[in-house]
């Protein structure tokens, strides 16, 4: 019994994740990931994490004001017996107790709560305690959108200003990692620029040019790499095929890695907002994942975004 369960528990991290249903039932179908979240006294954060454990995919630890998560949990009908709850003063002390109880192993995964981002990535970072892997930190996305026929990923809307070419490779190699947690064992990595050519007046094309030739080299791996990509012939092919680009990337490309976080944030936010689309995210690049959503995200995205922060979770405890 005990064999087969394993070997279906193999089967479950290798299949491919192609829906947000099939994000949602992946994440059900794995051993429970344990989030430790920041100041949980935030309604939309605790009503994710709620639905979260209710369906099977999470225990949590909560780390907040002790009072305030009771009356918050009152407030929306959740139950605090089912969670650990640590009573902590502030939100500087609650991201510290939290980053160490990922560190020492007895969480899976980060959450922000009703805590500014740049106290928990300062704790995130600290040479100490922290959760640092000599790793650049990056937002790593994925969409599902209504018009589109597949599931697409992005980096990064939300971290890093203006990457350099180390941190781009760093970029590629975080997104691959989650890729391969939903299955996508060799996916297609576009490098996008507002054009498809090498100019040298563009030095994103530059950059897009020189990672290509890496990965041909073998110093980015588990991927296929190619660019400059405008975004019309990176997930396009009837694009791709008009402008007479012949690549295994072009119009197929699986993780679109964006130039900067202005053309990253823009993507995101004009999928979200004006394209209806679904997203899931987690920061990668640290020893844990962690989820980091923004206030304006919805309930069903933050489910979403623990879902993914839980399948990688699990693939980072059990790599092949």
């Amino acid at each position: 019994m005990e064999r087969r369960k394993q070997k279906f528990m193999n089967e479950v991290r290798v299949m491919r994740v192609d829906s947000f249903d099939t994000l949602l039932q992946s994440a059900k179908d794995i051993p429970r990931r344990r989030v430790a979240v920041v100041m949980a006294e935030d309604p939309p954060v605790l009503k994710a994490v709620e639905k979260a454990r209710v369906e099977g995919m999470i225990e949590a630890v909560l780390f907040g004001k002790r009072e305030k998560l009771q009356e918050v949990a009152g407030k929306t009908g959740i139950s605090l017996q089912n969670y650990e709850v640590v009573d902590v003063s502030s939100p500087q002390k609650a991201a510290y107790e939290a980053v160490r109880s990922v560190r020492d192993g007895k969480c899976d995964m980060l959450m922000k709560g009703y805590v500014k981002t740049a106290v928990l990535l300062k704790t995130v970072l600290d040479k100490e305690i922290g959760l640092r892997t000599g790793r650049t930190l990056n937002l790593v996305s994925i969409f599902e959108i209504p018009t589109y026929r597949r599931l697409i990923m992005m980096a990064d809307a939300g971290m890093i200003i203006a990457p350099t070419l180390q941190q781009k490779v760093d970029m590629i190699n975080n997104c691959v990692e989650v890729a391969k947690s939903i299955g996508w064992e060799k996916p297609l990595t576009g490098i996008i620029s507002a054009v498809e050519v090498v100019n040298p007046d563009m030095p994103a094309t530059i950059e897009a040019a020189i990672l290509a030739k890496m990965c041909d080299r073998g110093q980015i791996k588990n991927t296929i790499v190619d660019g400059p990509f405008a975004v019309d012939n990176a997930v396009s092919i009837e694009a791709a095929e008009h402008k007479h680009i012949i690549s295994p990337v072009a119009g197929r490309a699986d993780i679109l890695i964006m130039p900067n976080i202005d053309v990253g944030n823009v993507f995101y936010k004009a999928l979200v907002f004006l394209a209806s689309a679904k997203v899931a995210s987690t920061i990668a690049g640290a020893a844990a994942p962690i989820v980091l959503t923004s206030r304006a995200d919805t309930e069903d995205m933050k489910l979403y975004s623990i879902a993914l922060s839980s399948l990688y979770a699990e693939r980072r405890s059990n790599p092949k």
